[in-house]
């Protein structure tokens, strides 16, 4: 493994957020250990580029059983640092383990394609490593998405440095230890850090390629800093995810799929349902059924969230929303006790100009808005900068195509807020990004077409 031993003074301190109890204390790579993780994978980068194809798969494929291998230790050590119960903590890691195996047969069958020219000539595209990648992750799910991005960019020949999140960094770090162990020296880098560390591994001349999950303002920043170095980029960020509710389903089921979307992970994911606008011919009972399931919550204890820092933002939108008029019908208090835990809240009377409609909440929290029709759902579920996923429940065919054609998102999905097939890959909008961030796509994102013409010299020559 080639690691980053960190001994600057800057430190990156992690608490349980369940009980305030301190998790360890890791310090941030320096500015000259930065440079040299990234000097490192620039050395790697090209005997790690003429490895077989094949060769690249059965490592990362060992990678990968080394991760399940560790996953009761990767799980346990992401509920201490974020809160995520152990058990969905497992399946996070779990989760990794199939997206590596799932890169580790991809990688080897990736190709570039035949061309049509002339019949005395040869012409093809080779698909081809970009040289060194740079992954930021985030803290929501930090062993799946980092698997993602670190399987595609390694299996394609790629050399990686990766800085998980300071949020949870002692996960990332021993995630980096276990899979790194299977892999050639220098193919996989971690650093630790926070934004300075991130800032100087996005402003370096030697990255090739920076794939960021997280939020918006980053994604933005990781954008600026590659206009300047000419890094392709990959990133996923903030979402306002909605969902639209028609007058023709059951009221009580359109709150379970309401409910599942803003509160599950206590709305700590990035296609987590953030805004609700309801048909007023179904709007009581459903806003009752919704009230409901956020009580059965709360009642049986819902996850904390990462930390008071995330807790008293989410507040904050709530409670201006509900000075500007919103009605609170579930939660929507900070709780007494230690930890960083905030209840599943409900919010009635909402409208476009609050906070929890307009921004990205990240909590345990659904705004609802009673609309007049499907039309004004759609259209106010359009009205905004980001543009990662929607949801829209409706029993009508002509509905549902109308929400495709119409809602300018990277993913819809009809009638089940978390729904979608095994290697579904999309392209965030606006806001919230750009590039196939999953999927077999990503592996298009991770190398670089070179296009061949190969003819015969004249005769005599």
């Amino acid at each position: 493994m080639t690691s980053v031993t960190t001994t600057a003074a800057t430190e990156l301190t992690v608490r349980d957020p369940r009980d305030g109890t301190l998790v360890g204390v890791l310090p941030a790579a320096t500015e000259e250990q930065v440079r040299a993780a990234v000097e490192t994978a620039r050395a790697a980068a090209p005997g790690w580029a003429r490895t077989d194809p094949a060769e690249r798969g059965s490592l990362l494929r060992a990678a990968a059983d080394r991760l399940a291998e560790h996953a009761q230790e990767l799980a346990e050590l992401n509920a201490r640092e974020t809160g995520k119960p152990v058990e969905e903590s497992l399946g996070g890691v779990m989760a990794g383990v199939g997206t590596l195996h799932q890169y580790a047969e991809l990688g080897p069958v990736h190709r570039g394609h035949s061309l049509r020219g002339s019949v005395l000539a040869a012409d093809w595209t080779v698909a081809e490593p970009r040289g060194v990648v740079v992954a930021l992750t985030p803290w929501n799910d930090p062993v799946a998405v980092a698997a993602g991005l670190l399987g595609a960019a390694v299996v394609t020949g790629n050399t990686v440095v990766h800085k998980p999140s300071e949020r949870c960094p002692h996960t990332g770090a021993r995630l980096g230890e276990v899979l790194a162990a299977a892999l050639p020296p220098g193919v996989l880098t971690t650093v630790d850090g926070g934004a300075a560390v991130g800032a100087r591994l996005t402003a370096h001349p030697g990255v090739d390629v920076l794939a960021h999950v997280g939020s918006t303002a980053t994604g933005e920043a990781v954008a600026r800093a590659a206009a300047a170095t000419g890094a392709h980029v990959v990133r996923e960020n903030g979402g306002n995810d909605a969902l639209v509710v028609d007058d023709d389903v059951d009221p009580a089921w359109a709150a379970e799929q309401a409910a599942t979307g803003a509160f599950a992970n206590s709305g700590q994911i990035c296609v987590a349902v953030e805004r609700i606008y309801v048909h007023r011919a179904v709007a009581e009972p459903f806003l009752a059924a919704l009230t409901e399931q956020a009580r059965r919550r709360n009642a049986g204890g819902i996850a904390p969230l990462v930390d008071e820092r995330l807790r008293e933002e989410v507040h904050r939108q709530v409670a201006e929303s509900a000075a500007r008029g919103a009605v609170v019908l579930e939660g929507g208090r900070v709780p007494e006790g230690p930890g960083a835990f905030y209840p599943a809240t409900v919010l009635r009377e909402c409208t476009g100009s609050m906070p929890v409609m307009q921004e990205e909440t990240f909590g345990p929290v659904a705004p609802v808005q009673v609309v007049d029709s499907f039309a004004e759902g759609l259209r106010l579920a359009a009205a905004d900068r980001y543009g990662l996923a929607a949801t829209v429940l409706t029993g009508r065919i002509a509905h549902a195509q109308q929400a495709v054609a119409e809602l300018p998102v990277g993913t819809l999905k009809v009638n089940n807020v978390f729904g979608g097939a095994p290697g579904g890959a999309a392209q965030p909008r606006r806001a919230s990004g750009a590039g196939f961030g999953y999927g077999p796509e990503l592996l298009d994102e991770m190398t670089q077409v070179k296009v061949v013409h190969v003819e015969m010299p004249p005769a005599g020559s």
